[in-house]
């Protein structure tokens, strides 16, 4: 019978086993240094950020909007779809406030496609580099309309690259119990919204908010990209987001009856947004309509504590799988969940503006 070999182990072979190679990326303050922010556009991201909080607080009565595609591919599509809608954000300024989704990274369930900035070429090279300088030029371009992002944050890291230009951020259904995420929250300098878990439950997204609002301490990277220890006030600007879980809406009346009692009982501002898409449509793209009129119904009906809904929505409506030849892609379709088209999309905003008279 053979026996283990008897040779003594080196002190490299006990770690990165699994590691390929490491690359050196371009620090948090040298991306901003060659891709800086007016003063214009730093003043336009905090007064965002001011008027959601109010949202938040009830102190502003307008409907938060995020609406926009699922992930960005194409920046130029983006940039086209930011042009429609900052004409409309503009129009319906005075009953809803409309932000943009501008979602940089997907969380997988297994494995897939995990968007802009992890892999810009669509093929696997996985050049975050590239991806970092493409995100932040496309954010940049978009707040230069005068048009409010908001994205959802996956990676820790990844908000010191793009955050100066966030109006408000998302954590998403996957890890709204996640330690590291609730940290992080800790920290950002905008609103953030918790979604409830892909079972349907609310109570960790209520508890996300709880521990978001406390100082934390934790392991981070400053500035200029070095390891660094983290010290947070905490952030107390967080809403629910009901999505939906386990095959199952959670938009209707009930539901968000119990999860603004459940905010309440826990001193939290009873406010609720509600994702059109998800388990609340099915994950049918068409059905996000649906929920959007019950959303105007509830309000219309005196359920103030619905602050806000998303869409998914995209220039054409529907998907597509990510191609082996990418000239193949068909242009404004999403590669991840489905969306509804441009069309839809200006239709059903304005007929929530005329909801909300």
């Amino acid at each position: 019978m053979s026996t283990p070999s008897q040779t003594t182990p080196s002190t490299a072979a006990t770690q990165d086993v699994h590691v390929i190679g490491t690359t050196p990326l371009v620090s948090p303050s040298a991306l901003k240094a060659e891709l800086p922010i007016s003063e214009k556009v730093a003043a336009d991201v905090i007064r965002f950020r001011d008027t959601i909080k109010h949202i938040v607080l009830g102190q502003d009565e307008r409907l938060l909007v995020i609406v926009g595609p699922c992930s960005i591919h194409d920046e130029e599509a983006a940039i086209t779809y930011a042009e429609r809608l900052a004409e409309l954000s503009e129009k319906y300024a005075d009953r809803m406030m409309i932000a943009m989704r501008v979602y940089f990274e997907k969380p997988r369930t297994t494995v897939g496609w995990k968007g802009l900035i992890y892999d810009p070429h669509l093929n696997d090279s996985f050049d975050i580099a590239t991806g970092l300088r493409k995100a932040r030029r496309l954010m940049i371009r978009i707040a230069e309309l005068g048009l409010p992002t908001a994205t959802e944050f996956l990676d820790p890291i990844v908000p010191q690259y793009i955050a100066d230009l966030v109006g408000w951020a998302a954590i998403g259904a996957r890890t709204t119990e996640s330690q590291t995420h609730r940290q992080m929250a800790s920290g950002l300098s905008m609103p953030v919204g918790y979604k409830n878990t892909t079972t349907g439950d609310v109570e960790p997204a209520v508890n996300a908010m709880l521990s978001a609002r406390a100082p934390h301490a934790f392991l981070g990277i400053d500035p200029d990209g070095r390891t660094s220890l983290v010290q947070t006030a905490g952030n107390r600007w967080g809403h629910v987001i009901l999505r939906g879980g386990s095959g199952k809406p959670n938009y209707d009346r009930e539901n968000v009856a119990k999860a603004l009692a459940s905010l309440e009982k826990n001193d939290l501002p009873p406010c609720v947004m509600i994702d059109c898409s998800h388990a609340n449509s099915g994950k049918k793209h068409e059905q996000q309509e649906v929920v959007l009129r019950s959303v105007i119904e509830q309000r219309r009906g005196g359920t103030k504590g619905i602050m806000g809904l998303m869409l998914e929505s995209n220039l054409e409506a529907g998907s597509q799988k990510l191609p082996s030849d990418l000239t193949q892609l068909q242009y404004g379709v999403s590669v991840t969940d489905a969306c509804i088209g441009w069309d839809k999309t200006a239709e059903l905003l304005k007929d929530a503006y005329d909801g909300l008279g």
